[in-house]
């Protein structure tokens, strides 16, 4: 059996499921001034008389780096950069505690002004007196040679708690992205480890000794340990469950939309034939764009507890959320409260008739009865949600379209289909087709489609490899990885030596052997000529697991959706 949890603003889903399908769910509030806690108490719930050793592992999908980022609550962090010739890294700044030093290498990896070790020491003994305890280390040129990042990692050792490299954290070349990704990696990691440390820590003390792993921006996962060396990988992990959650009962033969409909937003998505669609650059968040590699999502703020008001002489729905319906004894009306008024719920913990108190000043302004206000609001509701949708095409098809199988050249999205998840699902897909050109279908188990989705996906990574036959040598700065190659080393032994690294990486981050769904994302080989004479070849590559479902998914998935 598998855990299966997804920290939403309003609520945690937790699930366990098995070869019976579902075996359990279960929902707990989301005490966000003590995330963790609420973690731990969904676990105590859904583990209560069940041996440890019947339960394989468990998924937890978290908002604390995401809520972190987005409200601007990031923990005191620094970066040093060095760049050489070119764009100047000042243009980069992420921060107040943002260095730019001296040392330079260049595109093919070789030194052409070294560190100096004086101006490192000076600003490491600078940043501990003003009490900065983690920093981020990137060079222009550190994916091709890593070694300017590990002498200045050498030096600062002493000093800091936690140095982040921007090699291990992104082999990609995109100098201003990978600084971002490397800022926001040394600024998340304190709450993230508070948040490591208490899940582990309790665990323990209660006596459930199983594997946790972290759900991924991608879709995938990763070992729960290694997560603490990459927290920034679990930024938005939340929409991802919500794809995942709807990937095996999507449609084979469509392009499907796919919105979860939440307390506070809603995450909205594209399947292509169950596929879901990449980011492949990587998420912007905030002000930040990253090389955390994403799903494609779409977030608004609108949700079950958006504020619902009047301005001029016409409603709005959020985009904020100021707590929960007033149904729940929350302090403004929501389309949650218009759901009860409607009788469009079943959840017998609300109480109508506040909502009913809650939305009647709305129904005079707009000189109509409650009744007819409630329907108001669960129709704009809808409307908005479908607007956005639309806009979410629109932007896709602007560019190319990636999934996470393979690009889809000169593609135009047109999908008629769409599927909905979150609490109030079931009334708003009914809807949603009545007022629209869509199909609009429940994901079964819809309330807790996302924990379903988090429980059944497989541990993703990527690698990338590079080869220069002139020096002779193949490394992956990345994984800390170097070797000695002759002249006649070829793209064939790269790719080969590239998926060794990729199976020991997917393995010793938590991968199942029967889930190493391999795939090329980049083979490049350039002639290296000098003076008329080929003098060697560049070899690039890079190479993933796959985002997915974990090997044997169907037999479970099969008997939640005939439940």
């Amino acid at each position: 059996m598998i855990i299966g949890l997804d920290v939403g603003g309003t609520h945690t889903d937790i699930v366990l499921v098995g070869e019976s399908g579902l075996e359990r769910k279960i929902k707990v509030p989301t005490d966000t001034s003590a995330l963790f806690q609420t973690v731990l108490t969904g676990i105590e719930k859904i583990t209560a008389n069940i041996p440890s050793e019947k339960i394989k592992h468990a998924v937890l999908s978290t908002t604390l780096t995401t809520n972190a980022i987005v409200r601007d609550k990031l923990s005191p962090a620094a970066m040093i950069v060095s760049g050489g010739p070119g764009i100047d890294p000042e243009a980069f700044r992420t921060n107040e505690h943002y260095f730019t030093v001296s040392g330079s290498i260049d595109h093919s990896g070789k030194e052409i002004k070294p560190i100096d070790e004086n101006q490192i020491e000076e600003i490491a003994r600078r940043l501990k007196s003003e009490g900065i305890r983690h920093v981020g280390v990137v060079g222009k040129f550190s994916a091709r040679n890593p070694d300017h990042e590990l002498e200045i990692e050498k030096i600062l050792a002493p000093y800091f708690d936690k140095i982040f490299l921007g090699h291990r954290i992104s082999g990609h070349l995109n100098f201003p992205r990978r600084i971002a990704t490397t800022f926001l990696n040394a600024s998340v990691y304190p709450i993230h480890k508070e948040f490591f440390e208490a899940v582990k820590s309790t665990l323990k003390q209660k006596g459930i000794s199983i594997p946790i792993y972290i759900l991924k921006a991608d879709g995938g996962t990763m070992h729960f340990d290694a997560s603490i060396d990459f927290p920034g990988q679990s930024v938005l992990s939340g929409p991802s469950a919500s794809v995942m959650g709807s990937v095996a009962f999507a449609p084979e033969d469509k392009e499907t939309i796919v919105m979860d409909i939440g307390g506070t937003t809603t995450d909205m998505a594209v399947l292509i034939n169950q596929v879901p669609l990449l980011s492949p650059l990587g998420i912007e968040i905030g002000k930040y764009k990253t090389l955390i590699r994403a799903l494609n999502s779409y977030s608004i703020g609108m949700g079950g507890d958006s504020v619902v008001r009047i301005e001029g002489d016409s409603l709005k729905i959020g985009p904020d959320r100021i707590g929960p319906a007033m149904a729940y004894g929350g302090p403004v009306p929501t389309p949650t409260d218009a759901l009860f008024v409607l009788d469009k719920t079943d959840d017998v913990n609300g109480d109508k008739n506040k909502s009913i108190n809650g939305l009647t000043p709305i129904a005079e302004k707009l000189g109509i009865t409650v009744e007819e206000a409630a329907f108001e609001i669960f129709d704009l509701a809808c409307q908005d949600i479908l607007t956005h949708a639309r806009k979410m095409i629109e932007r896709i098809n602007s560019k190319p379209v990636y999934t996470i199988k393979e690009v889809l050249t000169g593609y135009q999205l047109k999908p008629r289909h769409i599927m909905v998840l979150g609490g109030p699902a079931s009334y708003f897909a009914e809807h949603m087709e009545q007022i629209s050109e869509f199909t609009v279908q429940r994901v079964p188990q819809w309330s807790v489609a996302n924990a379903i989705g988090a429980a059944l996906s497989r541990t993703t990574c990527e690698v990338t490899l590079f080869a220069d036959t002139q020096k002779g040598v193949a490394m992956a700065p990345g994984e800390s990885f170097s070797k000695p190659v002759k002249s006649n080393f070829t793209k064939k032994d790269a790719m080969e030596l590239g998926y060794d690294l990729l199976r020991q990486k997917a393995l010793q981050t938590g991968a199942d052997i029967d889930d190493l769904d391999l795939d090329v994302l980049e083979d490049l080989e350039f002639n290296m000529v000098r003076g008329f004479r080929l003098t060697g070849k560049n070899i690039r590559v890079k190479l993933q697991v796959k985002p997915g479902l974990i090997h044997n998914y169907k037999m479970i998935t099969d008997k939640i959706a005939a439940m």
